[in-house]
């Protein structure tokens, strides 16, 4: 039988986004998982769920019509195909959950599995604002903040999977907030959607959510701009640095935190170039993702089982 789809699959710490995709990257079935609901002990339960999930979606064409899956996810090894110490994710937080086996056993496909961020820089270089490029960073703000980074058309892994955590590099060392991994000071405690409300409060508001800043600030709140222009300098200096180490022809950001729009990537682009050696100054775009939120992790883990 002609295998027509693949399964991408991208897991976060609020959910995992499931959807069968064709060749035309045309997304036919889709279905979410809500992942707050799994703790420590339920790293079984969760896969047992999601595997039924991923049978639910494909059950128009049935699996025999599936090519592989392809999956995004924290701390998602590409080698050896586990989610390991997954600060955001509690069933896998602490261990190491082999996820490409478990799925791979029970329904009979090839698995591929990598990070959740190096899963949106596939699709921002195949389907969005990456096209032809060779050289960028997809920076995810969300849960927490993840990087893919690609380098003459390929993405890096290094030598053990875990390249590209840019979200825990140090920003403020010294009285720096708590981050999940277990550091202080991480660029995920101020630039995540956690860390903008934690900012948000340590300002005097009463909010809930990041989107909730967002929308007070669109309403001209001063605090609210103040969060985003405290936020937007912290990640505009730490792009800096991410420049002087890969040269990228763009930074990309996608997720939740980067629907911010200018209130967020202006003060990111004046910070960053503020902060650059002048080889570089003016050189490096500063972009939000092509592709619609939903679907940009999907599609590019997608790609993976191609």
């Amino acid at each position: 039988m002609d295998k027509k789809y693949v399964v991408g699959i991208d897991i976060g710490g609020q959910s995992a986004k499931i959807g069968m995709i064709d060749r035309n990257a045309v997304i036919s079935s889709r279905d979410r998982l809500d992942t707050t609901v799994y703790g420590p002990d339920d790293s079984g339960r969760f896969l047992n769920d999601l595997c039924n999930l991923i049978a639910k979606v494909t059950e128009a064409v049935g699996l025999d019509a599936i090519k592989g899956i392809g999956i995004g996810a924290p701390n998602g090894n590409y080698y050896d195909g586990c989610i390991t110490d997954a600060a955001n994710l509690p069933w896998a937080k602490g261990k190491s959950v082999n996820i490409r086996e478990f799925i791979s056993e029970r329904l009979g496909l090839e698995v591929t599995l990598t990070n959740d961020a190096n899963a949106a820089a596939l699709g921002e270089m195949i389907y969005g604002n990456a096209k032809g490029m060779k050289n960028f960073i997809e920076i995810t703000l969300g849960t927490g903040v993840g990087s893919g980074i690609v380098i003459d058309g390929k993405l890096v892994y290094g030598h053990d999977g875990f390249a590209g955590e840019l979200g825990h590099t140090n920003v403020i060392r010294e009285g720096g907030r708590k981050c999940g991994c277990g550091k202080t000071g991480c660029l995920e405690t101020i630039a995540s959607s956690g860390g903008v409300c934690t900012t948000a409060r340590e300002m005097g508001m009463q909010v809930n959510s990041s989107k909730e800043v967002y929308e007070a600030a669109l309403k001209g709140d001063a605090t609210a701009k103040r969060v985003f222009e405290y936020t937007g300098r912290i990640l505009g200096e730490k792009f800096a640095d991410f420049v002087e180490f890969s040269a990228p022809e763009a930074i990309i950001l996608f997720g939740g935190v980067a629907n911010a729009g200018v209130m967020l990537l202006d003060p990111v682009r004046k910070a960053m170039d503020a902060n650059l050696i002048n080889i570089w100054k003016g050189k490096v775009k500063v972009i939000h993702s092509g592709l619609p939120e939903s679907d940009a992790a999907i599609l590019g883990a997608g790609a993976l089982a191609w």
